[in-house]
C-alpha cells in the first residue's frame, strides 16, 4: 500500500486525527514547542500520526513543515533562528499607515530554503492552508492533492502558499500566487479546525463520530474597549491609530476568529472529540516580538507538563505513538 493510501485509509473504529494550528505571528513558537515536547516524550512521528494537518498563517509554517517531514524541534529552531530577522527590531518599524510594517523578502527567502521547489501536489499528507483572496473578495484554501478533484493547487509551490497565508494585513504585503492576490488566512480562519473538519467529512468521507481534533492556539489576550475612559481620552476619535489601537484591533479579530471556529467545531463534534490547548494573557500579545521567545516556550512547556496525560490519552500515545 502506498504512503498516501495508508494515510487516507482508516479501518472501522480507528479515529481520524486532525491537527489544527492557529495563526499568531511569532507566537507560533508556543504551538511548535508543545509539538516538540510530544515528539520528545512519546517518540511519535507527527506526520504519520495525524491523518490531516491544517495551519493558518504562522500555523501554516508548522503544518507544511510537518507534512514535508520536518520534526517539530526543527520548526522551533526555525522560530529561534529566523524570528529576529523576519521581525527586525534594529530599526523603528513602519506603523502600517502607508506601507506594511515589514518587508517580506527575508521570510520569502527562508521559506524557499526550507521548502525549495516542492509543490502541494507532491505532499502525501492531507494538508490545508487557508488564505484570503482579496482580489476577488473571498476565501482561498490551499490543499495538497488528497482528492482527485483538486486541480488548482497541484503545481503551487508550498513556499508560496505559506507566504500567502502569513501575509497579515499591515504587517506584510499581500502575495501574488498565480492569478490570485492573497493575504492572511487569519482574516476568516485564524483557527482552521472547522475548515479541516468539514473537509474530512466532505472530501475524505469520514464520519463526524470518527474525528478527533487536536487544536493548538498561540495565546489569547482579552481585548476590550471600555466605555469609561480617562478625561484626556474622552474626545479621542475612533481612528485606527487612536481608540481602535492597531495592534489591539488585529488581536481582537484573530481571537474572535479562533474562538468562533473552535466553538462551532465543538458543536459539531462531541466534547471528547476535540482537545484545545491555548493560554490566556493579562497583557497584550504582539504578533511580532521575538523577545517573547523564552516566555512563550516556558508557557508551552508548562502547559504540556500539566496536560501531558490528557494529551497522551487523547492522541492514543500509550503505545509509542501507534
Amino acid at each position: 500500500m502506498s504512503e498516501k493510501n495508508s494515510i487516507l485509509s482508516n479501518s472501522a473504529g480507528n479515529p481520524f486525527r486532525i491537527l489544527s494550528l492557529d495563526g499568531g505571528g511569532f507566537r507560533g513558537v508556543y504551538a511548535a514547542h508543545i509539538l516538540a515536547r510530544i515528539e520528545q516524550e512519546y517518540d511519535v512521528d507527527l506526520r504519520n500520526h495525524f491523518q490531516l494537518i491544517a495551519g493558518t498563517s504562522t500555523g501554516s509554517i508548522i503544518a507544511a513543515g510537518l507534512a514535508c517531514g520536518m520534526r517539530a524541534c526543527e520548526i522551533v529552531e526555525f522560530y529561534e533562528k529566523h524570528g529576529p530577522r523576519i521581525f527586525p527590531r534594529w530599526f523603528i518599524p513602519r506603523f502600517g499607515f502607508f506601507r506594511s510594517r515589514y518587508r517580506n523578502q527575508y521570510l520569502h527567502d527562508i521559506l524557499q530554503e526550507v521548502f525549495a521547489d516542492r509543490r502541494l501536489g507532491q505532499v502525501t499528507t492531507p494538508l490545508i492552508i487557508p488564505a484570503t483572496d482579496i482580489g476577488n473578495g473571498c476565501v482561498h484554501v490551499f490543499k495538497s492533492g488528497y482528492d482527485e478533484g483538486f486541480v488548482r493547487d497541484r503545481n503551487v509551490l508550498i513556499r508560496d502558499a505559506v507566504m500567502a497565508s502569513c501575509s497579515a494585513p499591515t504587517y506584510f504585503d499581500p502575495q501574488n500566487v498565480g492569478e490570485y492576490l492573497l493575504a492572511d488566512g487569519g482574516l476568516w480562519a485564524n483557527s482552521p479546525s472547522l475548515v479541516a473538519v468539514i473537509d474530512a467529512k466532505k472530501r475524505l468521507g469520514k464520519d463526524l463520530d470518527s474525528l478527533k481534533v487536536f487544536s493548538l492556539g498561540t495565546g489569547m489576550s482579552r481585548s476590550f474597549y471600555p466605555q469609561k475612559r480617562p478625561w484626556w481620552k474622552r474626545y479621542q476619535g475612533w481612528g485606527f491609530a487612536t481608540r481602535w489601537q492597531h495592534g489591539k484591533f488585529i488581536s481582537m479579530l484573530l481571537n474572535l476568529q479562533s474562538e468562533t471556529a473552535n466553538n462551532m467545531t465543538g458543536l459539531l463534534l462531541g466534547p471528547e472529540q476535540i482537545l484545545r490547548i491555548n493560554f490566556d494573557s493579562d497583557s497584550a500579545l504582539p504578533l511580532d516580538d521575538p523577545a517573547d521567545l523564552r516566555d512563550l516556550k516556558s508557557r508551552a512547556d508548562r502547559d504540556f507538563s500539566h496536560k501531558a496525560e490528557m494529551i497522551k490519552t487523547f492522541l492514543d500515545l500509550n503505545n509509542g505513538g501507534m
